[in-house]
């Protein structure tokens, strides 16, 4: 269960409660670093690694639900595993909707706790390895010229060549030769995945 290449953020005004959780992560290998507020937590860096907030609901100032409206708004991906020692249907049902991991009610059992943060470091390890994929293929997008990025748009919308060429009044010979720049560029080994590509890029073409 070890993994020092992510870590978990504890938000817990209860000084007891924090530190019996971070010194649980850390004997099972777990890096954990420790808040007493949601201020103390927003106002600390954190290292680009998968990583999981562990978060006590009810906090003196903003609380553990407004943060995590305040992640949300910021676009901030971390994935979020509710502690609370006053838990009420209406606050879970909130707190899932807007994408918690879990809800834990205290006093939680070690293992409950443990494979909920399991499951949030997962979430978030994926999360982040999709936005790499994504952001590698924005960057091989880039490097298509003006025209092979028209010739793109026609083609993943379902035209042949020919059609191609007569939209763009160019040779079919010419087309086919800018095409094959785009699969190679864009690292396409089929038309279908030329597809996937282009609509996980947003490209919504039409005919």
């Amino acid at each position: 269960m070890s993994d020092p290449n992510s870590i978990v953020y504890v938000v817990d005004d209860d000084a007891s409660v924090r530190n019996s959780v971070g010194s649980l992560l850390r004997s099972v290998g777990l890096r954990a670093e420790l808040f007493g507020s949601t201020e103390d937590f927003l106002s600390a860096a954190r290292p680009e690694i998968p990583g999981c907030l562990v978060l006590d609901v009810r906090l003196p100032g903003m609380t553990g639900l407004e943060l995590q409206g305040e992640i949300g708004r910021a676009g901030i991906g971390i994935p979020i595993v509710f502690v609370t020692g006053h838990g009420d249907i209406r606050m879970v049902s909130r707190a899932m909707k807007a994408g918690a991991v879990e809800f834990l009610t205290k006093p939680f059992r070690k293992q409950e706790l443990l494979a909920a943060i399991h499951q949030a470091l997962d979430r978030d390890r994926a999360r982040r390895e999709q936005e790499a994929k994504l952001c590698a293929l924005r960057s091989r997008f880039e490097r298509l010229t003006s025209r092979e990025r028209e010739v793109l748009h026609f083609v993943v919308a379902g035209l042949t060549n020919k059609q191609v060429a007569g939209k763009l009044g160019l040779s079919e010979i010419t087309i086919k030769i800018h095409r094959g720049h785009v699969m190679q560029k864009m690292e396409a080994d089929s038309l279908a995945g030329l597809v996937q590509m282009a609509g996980k890029l947003g490209m919504h073409s039409h005919r």
